[in-house]
C-alpha cells in the first residue's frame, strides 16, 4: 500500500489578534523531511499543532495519514506511568499486525482452496503481510531497543516511573516513543532539546532511513543540514513563507541572494520614487516657453505655449500616476539583520568605567584564574584571556559551563585565585533570562539598560532582534525567546569589554545564529562562548577550552 502524503491548504490561524499563519499551504510527499525555520513568533509550532490536528485552522484544511506522530513538549501519559507502559503503547500497532497476521494466517490455513472465502482470505493475509513488513514488524522490539541505548535510555529500569524521571530524559523518551512506532508522517518541535552529539547524530541516521514523511522545527543547524531534504523559511520575505529545496547549507546560500535582491529591488524603488516625486513637483513645472516673443512668431506663440503646457500638464500627470501607482505596490524594507560589527563589540573609550583597549594597554591578560574550583561543579588549574580573546568554552552537561562563566563574570565567588584588570567591565548573557521589572515595556526596559542617548543612536529595532510591534509590550508578556533577544540586544547596543555568552544560539533563528557567528569574529574586545551548537562549534576560529565534569567525590 502507497504511504499516503500529508497536505495542508491555504490554512489561516489567528492567536489573539495577531494572524500568524496567513494562507500557508504544504505538501509533504513521502521520503521528505521538510524543516520548519523562522523567528520565535513566525508560526512554526503553531504550524506544527495545526498539522498534526491538535489545534484547528480559521480557515483551510488539512489532509493526514491516519498514521501520524506528533512529538509534544510533555509524553502523553500520567506521571505514574512506567517505561514499560510507554514501550507497550509504542509497540501496540507492532504487535497487532503480528497477531492480525497470525490469525489470518490460521484462518487461511483452515480454510479449503476451493471454497468461496477463500480469495477474501488470501487477500486479507495479503494486507497484513504487507501492512507487518511496512512496519517491520517482526524486528520492533529489537528496534525499540536500539533507541533507547542511542538516546541515553537504554539503562533506565523499565519499571521507572515517568514522574521519577529527569525532564530530559521523558523529553528524549517522547522522542523514542515515536521512532519506534515509526508513524506514516511524523511532526516534530525541537527534538535535539535535551540530546547530545551522539544521540543527536543516531536521531539524524534514524530520521533518514524513514520512509514517510518527516516535517520538524528546529533551530539546530547541523540537524537541518544533516536531515532535511526542503526547508520551508516562515520568515518575512517578498513571497511570504517560501519552500527550498535541499538542506540547511544550500538554504543559506538561495536566502542570501534573496535577500540581495529585495535590497536591490527596494533601493531601485526608492530611488525611483524619488525622482517622480521631484519630476511631479518641481521639474516639470520648471520646463515651460516663457520667454520673449520674437517679432517673426506672433501668430504662433500663443499655439506653441498651449502646446508646451499640456506637454507639461501630461508629464505631471503621467509621473503623479506612477508615483500613486509605486507607492501602492513599493516592497517594504527588508527587515534589517543582526549586525555585530567589529566597532560595536567594545564600548567607545570615552565611556566612563570602561577599559580602553589601544595599542599602548598594559600587557597581559584582562582576566586570570589559578587553581579555581567550585566543589562538585567545576574545576579548573589554569585560564588566561586577553584582550581580543574570542574563546569557545566546551564539554558535556555537567561539565561546569556555566559555571565558568560565573566565575569569570563575579557572580560566583570559587576557592583559588581570579585576577581582574581594574577597571575591567564584564557582562554575561546567561541561559535564563530575567528582569527585574517585568511590567515595564521592551522600550523602556532597553532605555534604562543603555540609556536614552545611547537608545537614541543604536534604536533597538535597528539590532533585528525585536519587532517594532512589540516595543510596547510589557517585557514579562515576552516568550522565552523574545526576553533572551531582549537581553543579547542591551549587550550588542553598549557591550563590555569582557562579553560572555552562555548558550547565545538558543531561541534564536537559524538566521539569527549565522549572523552572531559571524559577528564574534576578530575584533576590539573579549568574548567567552560556553555552547553545545554543533555548527557553531564546527566553524569557531579562536581558542577552545574543553570542560570536563567535577568528580562527585570532591
Amino acid at each position: 500500500m502507497p504511504v499516503p502524503a500529508l497536505l495542508a491548504h491555504d490554512l489561516v490561524h489567528t492567536l489573539g489578534t495577531r494572524r500568524v499563519l496567513d494562507g500557508v499551504s504544504l505538501t509533504a510527499s513521502p521520503g521528505h523531511r521538510i524543516g520548519l525555520i523562522g523567528e520565535n513568533g513566525a508560526g512554526k509550532t503553531t504550524l506544527l499543532r495545526l498539522l498534526a490536528g491538535v489545534d484547528e485552522p480559521d480557515r483551510g484544511n488539512v489532509e493526514r495519514p491516519d498514521e501520524l506522530g506528533f512529538l509534544h513538549q510533555e509524553l502523553p501519559y500520567p506521571v505514574d506511568a512506567t517505561l514499560t507502559d510507554v514501550l507497550d503503547d509504542a509497540l501496540r500497532e507492532a504487535r497487532e499486525d503480528l497477531a492480525e497476521l497470525d490469525r489470518a494466517g490460521a484462518e487461511l490455513a483452515t480454510a479449503a482452496q476451493d471454497s468461496p472465502d477463500h480469495p477474501h482470505l488470501l487477500a486479507a493475509y495479503g494486507e497484513h503481510l504487507q501492512r507487518a513488513q511496512e512496519r517491520d514488524a517482526w524486528d520492533a522490539d529489537r528496534r525499540a531497543s536500539l533507541v533507547l541505548d542511542g538516546l541515553g535510555l537504554g539503562s533506565l529500569p523499565h519499571d521507572r516511573t515517568l514522574g521519577s524521571l529527569a525532564g530530559g530524559q521523558r523529553s528524549r523518551l517522547a522522542l523514542a516513543a515515536l521512532l519506534i512506532r515509526q508513524p506514516a508522517a511524523l511532526l516534530l518541535d525541537e527534538p535535539t532539546n535535551h540530546l547530545d552529539d551522539e544521540a543527536a547524530e543516531f536521531v539524524e541516521e534514524r530520521l533518514r532511513a524513514l520512509p514517510g514523511v518527516v516535517v520538524v522545527a528546529s533551530h539546530d543547524r547541523a540537524f537541518l543540514d544533516a536531515v532535511c531534504t526542503d526547508l520551508i523559511d516562515l520568515d518575512p520575505s517578498l513571497e511570504g513563507p517560501t519552500r527550498y529545496g535541499g538542506n540547511y547549507t544550500d538554504y543559506q546560500a538561495v536566502k542570501r541572494a534573496e535577500r540581495e535582491r529585495w535590497q536591490r529591488r527596494f533601493e531601485a524603488e526608492q530611488e525611483e520614487l524619488e525622482a517622480l516625486r521631484h519630476s511631479a513637483g518641481v521639474t516639470a513645472h520648471r520646463v515651460a516657453p516663457y520667454r520673449a516673443m520674437r517679432d517673426n512668431e506672433k501668430m504662433g506663440y500663443g499655439r506653441r505655449g498651449n502646446r508646451v503646457d499640456h506637454q507639461i500638464s501630461r508629464r505631471v500627470r503621467n509621473a503623479s500616476r506612477r508615483l500613486d501607482d509605486l507607492r501602492r505596490a513599493q516592497v517594504l524594507e527588508p527587515p534589517r539583520p543582526l549586525r555585530f560589527s567589529p566597532p560595536a563589540l567594545a564600548r567607545p573609550v570615552t565611556d566612563p568605567g570602561t577599559l580602553e583597549v589601544a595599542a599602548d594597554a598594559a600587557p597581559g591578560p584582562v582576566l586570570s584564574l589559578r587553581g579555581v574550583r567550585v566543589p562538585g561543579r567545576m574545576r579548573l588549574d589554569s585560564l588566561e584571556v586577553s584582550e581580543c580573546e574570542r574563546l569557545l568554552v566546551t564539554g558535556a552537561n555537567g561539565s561546569g559551563k556555566s559555571t565558568l562563566l560565573a566565575v569569570l563574570a563575579g557572580e560566583l565567588e570559587p576557592r583559588g585565585e581570579v585576577r581582574r584588570r581594574p577597571g575591567l567591565s564584564v557582562a554575561l548573557l546567561a541561559q535564563d533570562t530575567v528582569f527585574e521589572r517585568p511590567d515595564r515595556t521592551v522600550r523602556d526596559t532597553y532605555t534604562a539598560g543603555v540609556g536614552a542617548e545611547r537608545a537614541e543612536s543604536v534604536p533597538l529595532v535597528s539590532l533585528g532582534l525585536m519587532e517594532a510591534r512589540d516595543l510596547d509590550k510589557r517585557v514579562g508578556e515576552l516568550s522565552v525567546g523574545q526576553r533572551r533577544r531582549l537581553a543579547l540586544a542591551l549587550l550588542v547596543a553598549s557591550p563590555p569589554a569582557l562579553l560572555l555568552l552562555d548558550e547565545p544560539t538558543n531561541h534564536l533563528s537559524p538566521r539569527l545564529c549565522d549572523e552572531l557567528e559571524d559577528a564574534l569574529g576578530p575584533g576590539p574586545g573579549a568574548v567567552v562562548v560556553a555552547s553545545h551548537d554543533r555548527r557553531l562549534r564546527s566553524r569557531w576560529q579562536g581558542r577552545e577550552l574543553r570542560m570536563h565534569a567535577e568528580p562527585s567525590r570532591a
